[in-house]
């Protein structure tokens, strides 16, 4: 058996120290990763600061003083210096980026002020950050416990991937509140295990979902409770919607909350630019860890970027420089509210509409409050059938999930065309039943 590299045995010790139980959450592979601190990134990094006459260190072209690039390239990006675009990022993503990024954090959730929390690492949008949780943390047999309306690809970045099992729990209770006693069940049955992944993930994709400060209560003291029962939590906030809260829920991420909660608990935020900041292709996120240790986010950021170099060495920094000079900007809060303000309107409607009595019985909805979705359930007739109706006689879009339930992106419908969609569904839904 291959003997473990020193670098990453020095981070398991730091971990051991500084905090045990994190290190007992690490998977085979969240163990053994490292970031080399000798190589061409090291040595590069030191040839950019002390080469001062020649520097051939790293694998890209330069000319003029400036990275070589081609013009019908740079036409297009003219307001960029090249060196803004061209060169590499770090692994960790552009410094000035990290930093806005944690300030937006705490602006954006004022908990998180007073709590300890390392700097945001760039990852390549939220599917990567996912992953690097999932290859960390996730052995074959760990269990991931999410509730049953979910994004599917939990289970191919958990599930396939690492072998994990996926444990479910039902979203709503009988109340249509968020059921927190369902996700208190689900931890409490990895007792044995002694360790536990959770994804929350609100606003809810599919069902457009957030929980309100009280439900926001009870699955803190949910995942509380497993880690006083001993089980090992890490707990993930999959914050790919945070900002599009159009109701009264919960405004800030419950990574504030989960930050210092337990020693036996690991607080990881996944969010970024790609749903906030409505740039989707640009594949710009962060993931971020919570310890009142610095030593212990050190050692998780080194494992991370370990992860990183791995697998994308780095993530694209044209786009990284795109979201920063976005943060920056002064136009950045007036612009974005403008853009909620559009969303927020076209969820109004919807509601609206569903509420009006004009669709009988022939469907319920599930409670939305935030983010782009919302999910129909469709009372006898299947939601593929529908799904396939809709798509073959009209031209419309929608997407099935199980047997019943329709989900309806309204974040990409505009607000005057909202009728005639759910008119045009109802009337699906009538041709089928006949």
């Amino acid at each position: 058996m291959k003997s473990m590299n020193p670098l990453a045995q020095q981070l398991n010790e730091t971990l051991q120290t500084e905090s045990p139980n994190v290190y007992a959450m690490l998977s085979t592979l969240g163990k053994a990763i490292y970031f080399p601190k000798e190589g061409i990134l090291s040595q590069s990094a030191e040839a950019k600061t002390k080469a001062t006459k020649f520097n051939a260190t790293i694998g890209i072209a330069t000319e003029g003083g400036q990275p070589m690039h081609l013009k019908v390239i740079q036409e297009t990006l003219s307001a960029y210096n090249p060196k803004d675009i061209y060169e590499y990022a770090p692994p960790g993503g552009k410094p000035e980026l990290r930093a806005a990024w944690r300030s937006k954090m705490i602006k954006e959730n004022p908990s998180l002020e007073t709590k300890p929390f390392g700097n945001p690492v760039v990852t390549n949008a939220l599917t990567h950050g996912l992953s690097i949780v999932a290859d960390l943390f996730a052995d074959a047999g760990d269990a991931v416990v999410i509730p049953n309306k979910n994004w599917e690809n939990y289970e191919l970045t958990f599930g396939v991937r690492r072998g994990a099992e996926i444990v479910e729990y039902p979203l709503y209770n009988d109340q249509m509140r968020f059921n927190s006693a369902g996700l208190r069940e689900a931890l409490l049955a990895q007792k044995d295990k002694g360790k536990a992944i959770v994804v929350l993930n609100f606003p809810n994709n599919p069902t457009g979902y957030t929980p309100g400060p009280q439900e926001g209560e009870e699955i803190i003291a949910a995942i509380r409770d497993a880690a006083e029962a001993g089980i090992n939590v890490v707990a993930v906030t999959d914050d790919a919607y945070f900002g599009l809260f159009f109701e009264d829920s919960l405004h800030e991420s419950l990574f504030a909350k989960l930050a210092d909660l337990h020693p036996r608990v690991l607080a990881v935020k996944v969010d970024g630019a790609t749903k906030e900041e409505y740039v989707w292709g640009f594949r710009v996120g962060f993931i971020t860890y919570a310890s009142s240790s610095a030593a212990a986010l050190t050692a998780l950021e080194q494992k991370t970027l370990g992860i990183i170099r791995a697998t994308i060495s780095s993530g694209p920094h044209p786009s990284q420089t795109f979201v920063l000079r976005a943060l920056t900007s002064p136009d950045f809060e007036a612009q974005k509210a403008e853009k909620y303000d559009i969303m927020k309107r076209r969820a109004n409607r919807v509601k609206a509409l569903l509420d009006s009595g004009r669709y009988g019985d022939v469907w319920g909805y599930y409670p939305f409050n935030s983010g782009y979705f919302m999910c129909l359930k469709l009372s006898d007739v299947s939601a593929e059938a529908v799904r396939v109706h809709l798509l073959n006689q009209y031209g419309i879009g929608t997407i099935a999930l199980g047997k019943t339930d329709l989900r309806v992106a309204f974040s990409c419908i505009e607000e005057e065309n909202l009728e005639e969609l759910f008119d045009t569904i109802f009337k699906a839904v009538n041709e089928l039943n006949q």
